[in-house]
């Protein structure tokens, strides 16, 4: 039996990413927002797919790296991604996922979040997401299941934007670089080892970074390494251990990087998580 056929049977109700279409068109003549609640074993990979519905990919449990055409991110508990409708996409669970999504209808709400990115979930959206799991559909719009659909309806609005995203470059030169700096993100190498290597001015590389990702040569590698960082510490792995692996000579330098980005240290981070 192949290792994708056990990861099957161990899913609670995983649904194939080739019915996605057909899921989303049953649901539409549902309601303009529903939910949806699966479970993935850990290393559960979710082939790319689409949807003709935006999507609110919710964890309550478990880390999620989701790729799509826009880039890359990494979404531990009390985070979310907010995947534009039609954006082809695929999901690598990191850990036991528990999975809970919002399905919602561009009509039902035109004035949501213009592009795909990674938000925070306030413990008000959490409890409603959970309730919606019971709501049967469709629901009318009076009732209490309709109100609760609707609260969260607004709720969705004031999604606080996160930097959880690595925007890919697409410059085969830089795709060179990113390649080595995910694979190897404690690799030294500077700008101008890279211009040596890569025959070009140091300008060059600097110029097309920003032009390609919108951020500079160092920013993007610091990203880089900062996803890298959530993976490894979403496993288990010790503050020290995750540090050193990125390059960094010492767990207060990487816990200064981290409290930057996100207002915590690691440990808190993932308590509050």
């Amino acid at each position: 039996m192949t290792n994708n056929h056990l990861k099957s049977d161990m899913a609670t109700s995983p649904r194939p990413p080739a019915l996605a279409d057909v899921l989303d068109a049953i649901d539409a003549q549902r309601s303009p927002i529903f939910a949806r609640s699966t479970d993935y074993p850990a290393g559960w990979h979710i082939e790319p797919h689409a949807h003709a519905k935006h999507q609110l990919i919710y964890a309550v449990r478990g880390v999620m790296v989701v790729q799509a055409e826009a880039g890359r991110w990494v979404v531990p508990p009390t985070r979310a991604i907010w995947m534009r409708m039609g954006m082809t996409h695929e999901i690598r669970c990191v850990g036991e996922v528990h999975m809970r999504s919002l399905m919602v209808s561009p009509k039902a709400a035109p004035r949501l979040l213009e592009r795909t990115q990674a938000v925070a979930i306030s413990p008000l959206l959490r409890e409603l997401i959970r309730a919606a799991m019971d709501v049967p559909q469709p629901c009318a719009p009076g009732t209490r299941d309709g109100r609760l659909m609707r609260l969260i309806l607004d709720e969705l609005r004031a999604l606080p934007v996160l930097p959880l995203y690595l925007h890919l470059p697409t410059d085969p030169r830089l795709l060179q670089i990113a390649d080595v700096l995910q694979r190897r993100p404690d690799d030294p190498s500077t700008m101008a080892d890279w211009a040596r290597r890569l025959d070009v001015d140091v300008k060059t590389i600097q110029r097309l970074f920003i032009k390609d990702t919108g951020m500079t040569f160092a920013q993007w590698r610091q990203q880089a390494r900062l996803l890298r960082a959530l993976e490894q510490l979403a496993t288990g792995e010790k503050v020290i251990d995750v540090a050193l692996s990125l390059g960094y000579e010492s767990p207060s330098a990487f816990a200064a990087m981290f409290r930057k980005h996100f207002g915590q240290t690691p440990s808190q981070f993932f308590a509050s998580a």
